[in-house]
């Protein structure tokens, strides 16, 4: 299962899930709030782990389980939250860009939540919709008006602030606690994140592999004057240099996941008939 970065669609990762297909099955997770996904602003949970919930129950509900979880940015962090929360439901983890280090909330939570609390606090939630985010929900999914629509200001302001807090908490990767990293004993294969803006310091991987008893570290791939051409988890590149870059990109993740997998697998051991 393939996890996009920020709140973005599924269609940045076809690319990939195409060059696997030929190999394994592959489900991209559209999650919540995200793609085409209804807008459910609630629960008690944060964010992140709320996709790791439901991640967990499509892979069981499609019968997929256990499967191998990766992701990019907040891809990572959920594909990692997911093996924390539900072990059941993972045979291994493949990560990139690992999002997290001394700024990257501070970077990430006024985009992710702060300007939304703002648009409700300013104009209720017709503001909200109206938000560029939001307007592309609707166009993808024209239940989410209405969704949207009918929140109840403060109920939504309540519940982003406590998703932003949560979000913001100075962990080692993330929503995850230092307990929850070192409760993962599924493999784990995490590349570091090297972009300028530091929303992916490489310390975030680090901590993976500090943290995680079976998690191996590579560096990323990709130098920081590179990254400002290939662009980050959002996977749009103008142009045919960018173009052909984000294909190097798709086609690398894809043959290193593919080995992570081989390997894991040949270390099962074998059906006794």
């Amino acid at each position: 299962m393939l996890t996009p970065g920020g709140r973005v669609d599924h269609n940045g990762l076809r690319p990939m899930a195409a060059l696997l297909s030929t190999h394994c099955r592959v489900i991209i997770h559209d999650r919540r709030n995200c793609g085409k996904s209804d807008v459910v602003i609630g629960g008690e949970l944060s964010e992140q782990h709320l996709w790791a919930e439901e991640m967990a129950a499509l892979l069981k509900y499609l019968g997929a389980a256990p499967a191998y979880v990766a992701g990019g940015s907040a891809g990572s962090r959920t594909s990692l939250t997911v093996a924390v929360r539900h072990p059941e439901v993972v045979k291994g983890v493949f990560v990139w860009e690992v999002s997290g280090g001394p700024r990257s909330a501070e970077l990430m939570s006024p985009g992710y939540y702060g300007q939304y609390i703002e648009a409700a606090e300013r104009g209720g939630m017709p503001a909200v919709a109206a938000t560029e985010f939001f307007e592309q929900r609707i166009r993808d999914n024209a239940d989410n008006r209405e969704r949207i629509l009918s929140m109840d200001p403060e109920e939504f302001c309540s519940v982003m602030r406590r998703w932003r807090d949560r979000f913001s908490q100075p962990n080692p990767v993330g929503d995850l606690t230092e307990e929850q990293l070192e409760s993962i004993t599924c493999p784990v294969l995490a590349f570091e994140g090297n972009t300028p803006d530091d929303v992916h310091h490489k310390s975030a991987a680090e901590n993976v592999k500090r943290l995680v008893p079976n998690a191996e570290l590579r560096p990323s791939a990709w130098t920081h004057e590179e990254w400002a051409v290939i662009g980050q988890h959002d996977n749009t590149f103008p142009g045919i240099a960018a173009t052909n870059r984000y294909h190097m990109k798709s086609t690398f993740y894809a043959a290193q996941l593919l080995e992570f997998i081989a390997r894991v697998e040949a270390q099962q051991p074998s059906a006794v008939a």
